[in-house]
């Protein structure tokens, strides 16, 4: 068996490549917050897809500003198309601060932040402040989540400046331990609003 080795006045002499596989990203909802009590997507409502079109979806975070210092944000889903967010669910929550004079730092497991078995909402961002320079940005990955036979993973990483002037890094992951299909989720915070920030959702060809 021969091997072929290519240099790189070879590789400039190519003049056509084979086709190659590749995933996309597909844009498909964008929901703006005004001073919103929730954001919310559920699917077949006002173009939202979160069906078995895609066995993963990519939710994204920009810029999520509060209007309450000691408000934070949540998720939840729902196996009803919206009328409840309670589904059961298992998580970790771990996350590593650096204030801006420099006087402290940490990595750190957060205990009060993680879920066992509970229909709770899941908290994604602890006070992130509501002062004009601070506010949350971040992505959120479910996995298949029209599966009717397994439990549905998510991923969470998130970076905000908490309200007295850290830089945190969050790390959430868990799954809604359901076997029916999740088909909607929401995004709120506990206290007052979040008065801007866009979140959009991506299917994952």
């Amino acid at each position: 068996m021969s091997i072929v080795k290519l240099n790189n006045r070879g590789v400039r002499s190519v003049t056509a490549f084979g086709s190659f596989s590749s995933g996309s990203m597909v844009f498909i909802k964008k929901l703006t917050a005004s001073s919103s009590s929730s954001v919310s997507f559920v699917d077949g409502s006002s173009d939202v897809v979160l069906d078995n079109t895609y066995k993963e979806y990519i939710f994204t975070f920009k810029n999520l500003h509060l209007s309450s210092n000691t408000g934070s944000i949540f998720f939840n889903g729902s196996i009803d198309g919206g009328s409840n967010y309670n589904v059961t669910k298992t998580t970790t929550n771990f996350e590593a601060n650096h204030s801006e004079d420099n006087s402290a730092t940490a990595l750190t497991y957060k205990t009060a932040r993680d879920l066992a078995q509970s229909t709770s909402d899941q908290i994604i961002s602890n006070e992130p402040g509501h002062d004009n320079d601070q506010c949350m940005s971040g992505y959120m990955h479910l996995f298949n989540p029209s599966s009717t036979t397994f439990v549905k993973h998510f991923l969470i990483r998130q970076n905000s400046t908490y309200k007295a002037d850290y830089t945190v890094d969050v790390h959430i992951a868990g799954y809604f331990n359901t076997t029916s299909a999740i088909d909607a989720i929401t995004f709120k915070p506990d206290s007052g609003t979040i008065d801007t920030g866009d979140i959009c959702l991506y299917g994952i060809n």
